[in-house]
């Protein structure tokens, strides 16, 4: 069932850089993500329309998609939240709007202050809406392996956020673990749930790695054949809403075990540890990625990467 090929989608533009305390400046932005595609990155989530004064740092939206360079073959998500946002994000030409759940009532009333079931019915619109310009929208299921407030998440929960999602006619369904607790068999559990529901092609995973688990996870769920997963360059990002939540998977961790195993991805991995170099050195810090401190430590030494 494993894969030959593997889509990764970037989403260090926004669900990593959304995290930072401070604000990037709009000209590195577009750098980090022209970087991204020269490196071979081909799904990349660009930025969020959402209000500035929820997530100042995206604030700058239309001003990165508007220069952005695009390359052919290179398809651009964002986030989009209501109508408004994506009325902007069809401005911007994009091919894929995001809308979110969680699967938890708990985090559904302390993310964005309304039930998961209120939250569907808020984006049925933003959904029908998207379908009628010919745009595919993406839905992300968060805290689907562990919720900061209540803990525990029984695949029954996320099975009826993803028969919600596929109610008001999402194309796709990306199951998120936000505070990084899944462990693999929990992992294929709920993967096996949207699976119920939704095509393998139209399946994804969004790990983050807080507690070390986020690569066994993406190995468990490649054995059932999904073949998608985000991923965050650098292992920027986390959740500012789940304490503790502190990095999406690195892109080059993942790009590294992938292509240890044989499975293609189209991304040049050592362009990609430059880019992890570039943008950390944007925040100052060095990369979160394993294999990106490993590789620069060797350049460094003078040793062959």
């Amino acid at each position: 069932m494993i894969p030959e090929r593997v889509t990764l989608v970037e989403v260090g533009p926004r669900d990593g850089l959304q995290n930072e305390a401070q604000l990037i400046p709009t000209a590195q932005k577009i750098e980090l993500v022209q970087r991204l595609q020269a490196a071979g990155c081909r799904e990349i989530e660009a930025t969020s329309f959402v209000s500035p004064k929820w997530v100042p740092q995206m604030a700058d939206n239309a001003a990165v998609m508007a220069g952005i360079a695009r390359q052919p073959g290179v398809r651009w998500s964002v986030l989009t939240p209501n109508l408004q946002g994506l009325e902007a994000a069809l401005a911007a030409r994009v091919d894929e709007v995001v809308v979110f759940a969680a699967a938890t009532e708990a985090f559904s009333r302390r993310n964005i202050n309304c039930s998961i079931e209120e939250s569907l019915e808020r984006f049925a619109p933003v959904v029908q809406a998207a379908h009628a310009e010919g745009v595919k929208v993406r839905g992300a299921i968060s805290c689907a392996l562990g919720c900061p407030y209540q803990g525990t998440v029984s695949a029954d929960e996320v099975e009826r956020v993803v028969v919600g999602m596929k109610g008001i006619g999402v194309d796709h369904c990306g199951i998120a673990d936000t505070i990084g607790t899944g462990t693999p068999r929990a992992a294929q559990a709920v993967m096996e749930r949207a699976l119920r529901h939704y095509s393998l092609a139209e399946v994804s995973g969004h790990f983050h790695d807080t507690y070390g688990q986020a690569l066994a996870n993406i190995l468990a769920c490649l054995e059932l054949g999904i073949a998608r997963f985000d991923a965050s360059v650098a292992g920027l990002g986390g959740c500012p809403y789940a304490k503790g939540a502190s990095g999406n998977v690195a892109t080059e961790d993942v790009v590294f075990m992938l292509h240890g195993m044989g499975i293609a991805t189209g991304i040049d991995l050592d362009a990609l540890v430059d880019t992890a170099a570039f943008i950390s050195g944007v925040l100052g810090r060095a990369p979160v990625a394993r294999v990106s401190r490993a590789r620069l430590a060797r350049r460094g030494s003078g040793v062959p990467a």
